[in-house]
């Protein structure tokens, strides 16, 4: 089994950043993306953002994109998210997955590993 511990999370004023970590733990699989969703009150989930195990590749949703940045550290089974220049908008619960694949897919259907979500609030 997979575990998926995010933490980061918090309260700050539009403009700011955060950084959101996620560890994975368990059977993490020898090649995985790792990647971010979110989930605002009475909104659907949706994909921030991926990476291959590589990190050669990347997926950014056009709202996020030019603000954060995915990366990870395969030794230590962690992925992050920085998030620069936070908007009111950004305002949701921020979840951690995880694929036991190669490739990169955009929709909660190719996720069956989740972190238990981490909040994230941006004031304006």
């Amino acid at each position: 089994q997979v575990q998926l511990v995010e933490s980061g999370g918090g309260l700050v004023q539009a403009g700011g950043s955060l950084r959101l970590s996620c560890a994975a733990s368990g059977r993490t699989f020898s090649r995985n993306v790792m990647g971010w969703f979110r989930q605002a009150p009475g909104k659907e989930r949706e994909f921030v953002a991926a990476i291959s195990w590589s990190a050669t590749s990347t997926s950014y949703a056009d709202s996020v994109k030019g603000r954060f940045t995915i990366s990870r550290d395969n030794a230590k089974n962690t992925v992050y998210l920085q998030m620069n220049s936070l908007k009111p908008e950004d305002t949701a619960v921020y979840y951690c997955v995880m694929r036991d694949d190669i490739m990169i897919m955009r929709s909660t259907y190719h996720y069956k590993y989740w972190g238990q979500g981490t909040q994230v609030t941006v004031s304006s």
